[in-house]
């Protein structure tokens, strides 16, 4: 899959937006990057767009700034010339495609049918946009025309919001949602930016979803990691799970057998995604174990330790 869409992946919502003023381009760049979102798909629905997008571009270089609503090559030649780095449509237009194939111009087109993705895939495209979602079956109709295409991810726009985000993202073929509800026009008109930044953190902490799942005590012996359960068990009616390595006091302390990371124990975090939360919170500075990375059979992470420690605990994130 072409980097850029790879990335998008990673930070899981691309903020859908219409500027009407290319003036308040940057600010609203410099928000979604201080909400923990460094994207944006820049629609060409004003005539503000291609000036947005030249902004971003050379002011904010580190964002990855698209543009969508993207109907004729000509538009393409704009969007990429003012620094688009991929281009998003609301329907499959063949001229379009063939067009942004031929330049290598990451693109993604709407395709709402089955026709749609076929056509996508003739053309090597293995990353579409799902469009209007909601409007056109939501994440049914996704799972249900995926089934044929087990090649295709999508790209889901319309209808995307706070309380539905993580639905679509839950299942494996959706590498990112398209949304505009952090990016409201009215806010954007009011210069509200700081609430846009308060919109942009509180959808990242929705898609990742972290939530404490066990506090690790490092007992590393066998008999006496028992001994220890049975104790818990026994004084708040817990029930003993006896692991290849730990022994769980219920479901929420860990009795290691064997040395685990961190000098006093460990934590338990969990994700909805392990590799998007690896993203995000590298982006806040934080530095992962590689060598501690754990996979599904079907090459997912579903563990992974982060290298620092507090207060002689060692963090860990788990999937859910």
């Amino acid at each position: 899959m072409n980097d850029i869409l790879v990335k998008l992946g990673n930070i899981g919502i691309v903020p859908v937006v219409a500027l009407d003023d290319a003036a308040d381009a940057l600010e609203l760049g410099k928000a979604l990057m201080a909400g923990g979102i460094p994207c944006a798909e820049v629609t060409f629905r004003t005539a503000a767009a291609e000036e947005s997008i030249r902004i971003l571009s050379k002011e904010i270089p580190e964002m990855l700034t698209g543009a969508g609503t993207v109907l004729t090559t000509e538009q393409v030649d704009r969007a990429v010339s003012a620094g688009a780095k991929f281009i998003v449509s609301p329907g499959y237009n063949p001229k379009v495609v063939d067009y942004c194939v031929s330049k290598n111009i990451p693109v993604v087109p709407g395709c709402s049918t089955p026709s749609d993705i076929e056509m996508a895939l003739e053309a090597g495209l293995e990353v579409v946009k799902f469009f209007p979602a909601e409007a056109a079956g939501g994440l049914p109709m996704i799972k249900a025309m995926s089934a044929p295409y087990g090649a295709v991810k999508f790209m889901p726009t319309g209808g995307i919001n706070s309380s539905n985000i993580c639905n679509y993202l839950a299942f494996d073929k959706i590498i990112a949602c398209g949304g505009s509800w952090m990016v409201d026009k009215k806010l954007v008109a009011a210069k509200n930016f700081a609430e846009i930044t308060r919109l942009s953190k509180e959808a990242v902490d929705t898609i990742l979803g972290f939530e404490l799942a066990h506090v690790g005590v490092n007992i590393d012996d066998a008999d006496k990691a028992g001994e220890s359960a049975d104790r818990l068990n026994t004084l708040f009616g817990f029930e003993r799970k006896d692991g290849n390595s730990s022994i769980f006091a219920g479901s929420g302390i860990e009795l290691t057998k064997v040395k685990f990371p961190g000098a006093n124990g460990h934590v338990g975090i969990r994700t909805n995604s392990v590799e998007r939360a690896m993203y995000h919170l590298e982006q806040r500075g934080a530095k992962f174990d590689y060598d501690s990375i754990k996979k599904d059979d079907k090459g997912k992470i579903k563990a992974v330790y982060l290298k620092e420690e507090f207060g002689g605990l060692a963090f860990h994130l788990i999937r859910k």
